[in-house]
């Protein structure tokens, strides 16, 4: 009978008593010890590391899009930029197929722990509400939700002082095409509206990829970042309809019929309108 394989036999490290491990480095005990069901419910746990493991996600993107939105501000070589977006788009997509472990959860399933929730609910999420805001749709009708919270409002309003990714991207873009867009395009306390000036810069890029190259590419990585971003939109719409009809949401919002109406946002939209101009 064959005996059973041992790592040490190969050089594998057996001991950790005086050095750092992988759960030292990670650590474990810390992050497995945030899990605190509020009642005895079976899929409390799902749904508790559903939305931790998301705000995790979510933590990546926005250091993600620190960096890309830095790098486009010194000028020079985009091509750094274009791997952190690219990266952004695949944690969206894998926060879409997360999505697909919490519709395992059966609405019989989440009444044994709704009430536990209190008013506590996803819209209250500061670090989606910053993406929103590095992104360029700035509601700051959102900050009042997190007034409770000082130093979060704090970090909103600090957010709000800076460029948007979307500003960084369309100052780019007047640079290399000599447009100029109206002082409203860089207000940096609305969400971004389509602006025809902006549509017809970027549909100049678009006719002569070869010419602009890098602001071409950009334009493809924003676009591939909003398609993802919007899957994942849908897919919460989607999974909320599933899980509880058309029920008010636990933060009081209306549930559905609000999520549906923050599927009609558009985060870059002259990169999607001028598609049918070409």
């Amino acid at each position: 009978m064959s005996q059973a394989y041992d790592p040490s036999q190969d050089g594998a490290k057996m001991s950790y008593a005086k050095d750092m491990s992988y759960g030292d480095y990670l650590h474990m005990d810390a992050l497995l010890a945030t899990h605190h069901p509020q009642s005895d419910a079976h899929d409390e746990m799902l749904f508790i590391i559903q939305h931790q493991t998301s705000e995790l996600w979510m933590r990546l993107v926005l250091h993600e899009l620190r960096a890309a939105r830095n790098l486009l501000l010194a000028g020079g070589d985009f091509r750094p930029a274009f791997k952190m977006l690219t990266r952004v788009a695949r944690i969206f997509d894998q926060l879409n197929s997360a999505w697909d472990v919490l519709r395992t959860m059966t609405p019989s399933d989440y009444t044994t722990f709704r009430n536990a929730l209190g008013n506590s609910s996803g819209f209250q999420s500061h670090q989606y509400r910053l993406i929103e805001y590095m992104l360029g749709n700035r509601n700051t009708a959102m900050m009042k939700v997190h007034e409770h919270r000082p130093e979060l409002h704090a970090m909103l309003a600090a957010e709000l002082e800076q460029p948007s990714l979307y500003h960084v991207a369309l100052r780019a873009l007047a640079a290399k095409t000599g447009a100029s867009f109206a002082p409203e395009v860089y207000r940096m306390d609305n969400p971004h509206n389509a602006d025809a000036a902006v549509q017809a810069a970027w549909r100049q890029i678009y006719e002569d990829p070869a010419k602009y190259w890098d602001l071409y590419e950009l334009g493809e990585k924003l676009v591939d970042l909003e398609d993802y971003f919007r899957r994942w939109r849908f897919n919460h719409v989607t999974t909320v309809e599933r899980v509880i009809g058309f029920k008010r949401g636990t933060g009081g919002t209306s549930g559905v019929q609000y999520l549906r109406r923050m599927l009609e946002v558009e985060l870059f939209p002259e990169l999607w309108h001028l598609r049918g101009d070409l």
